[in-house]
């Protein structure tokens, strides 16, 4: 198969068959094999309704319907897990992504043999003051601080080698770092490409201001257990020993001034309380990493979802 198409969605029964007859021209027309996974998020309209009205009449359309709403990057998990083809395309389901895309960012992952093609939007339709600045901010940072260099990291448009998407695990809100998530398994070979976004037809967005706040909790939890994720200890260990070896040396050497000014009041001196909080710290950073480490070799999988059915999946 050549192509997997995952659409996460919340609460989109407008857009739903639109979308789906606009995929199906788009991959008769350049003779692809493919299929479309459509995850609904917990919506509380037609929307499942509609998935399975399309299923019916094309058994190349395929679903997952969550118990409740998890979040986008729950639902690209576990159209990640479900994807078959050799390259997985992702696309929002708002139609503000143009399926007209696909053949072109498909020619460029397979003969640029690159790991990711990342959509992106230069012109936008979104609110300037809401969207577009915070996105430009959130791209220079994002791209600061993980060396993944991109105009429009969080575009819901982009495709993916087999590989990628079966080697990584997405949670939170990390379906923005996806490309970051990426290079830290390995996975660096990464370009983007400018796409069409179109302004949206039906409904209103569903994400507001707090995606910004998560975002950039996701993304220091991202470069963290991107470096540190194997190995706590390394982290917190060392900086342990480091404060434990400061408390004990500011200890040896108020005793050795006790011990030779027999007027010298120990218990008087801010050094005093400096080493004892010194030595508190740097042993408990140090059962921090200890006890990190257990939990690194005996976690279990921290994605489980509740799924209320599926549709042309096993």
């Amino acid at each position: 198969m050549d192509l997997s198409v995952i659409i996460p969605f919340l609460n989109e029964e407008e857009s739903l068959p639109e979308l789906v007859a606009w995929i199906e021209r788009v991959m008769q027309a350049n003779n692809f094999s493919y299929e479309v996974i459509m995850i609904d998020d917990g919506s509380t309209d037609e929307s499942w309704e509609k998935v399975l009205e399309l299923s019916t009449k094309n058994s190349l359309v395929k679903g997952i319907r969550f118990q409740r709403n998890y979040g986008k990057s729950a639902a690209l998990n576990e159209g990640f897990k479900a994807a078959q083809g050799d390259y997985v395309i992702t696309m929002d389901a708002d139609l503000q992504d143009s399926p007209d895309e696909i053949p072109e960012l498909y020619s460029i992952i397979k003969e640029g043999k690159f790991d990711i093609v990342s959509g992106w939007k230069k012109k936008r339709f979104d609110n300037a003051l809401t969207k577009n600045i915070p996105s430009k901010l959130y791209n220079a940072v994002t791209g600061k601080m993980s060396g993944v260099k991109l105009h429009d990291m969080n575009c819901g448009l982009k495709i993916y080698r087999k590989k990628v998407i079966k080697s990584i695990e997405v949670y939170g809100e990390m379906h923005r770092y996806i490309p970051v998530l990426a290079k830290w398994a390995g996975f660096k070979k990464v370009t983007e490409k400018p796409v069409a976004h179109q302004a949206r037809k039906y409904g209103v967005s569903k994400f507001g201001w707090e995606r910004f706040v998560n975002g950039f909790l996701d993304l220091a939890s991202i470069m963290f257990v991107g470096k540190y994720g194997k190995k706590p200890m390394h982290i917190f260990g060392f900086w342990g020993i480091i404060v434990f070896i400061i408390g004990s040396i500011l200890g040896i050497y108020l005793t050795i001034a006790k011990i030779a000014f027999h007027q010298y009041k120990m218990t008087d001196r801010p050094l005093f309380y400096m080493a004892i909080v010194c030595v508190i710290v740097g042993t408990q950073l140090f059962l921090a990493g200890f006890i990190g480490e257990l939990i690194t070799r005996n976690s279990q999988d921290r994605n489980q979802y509740n799924i209320d059915c599926k549709v042309g999946l096993e």
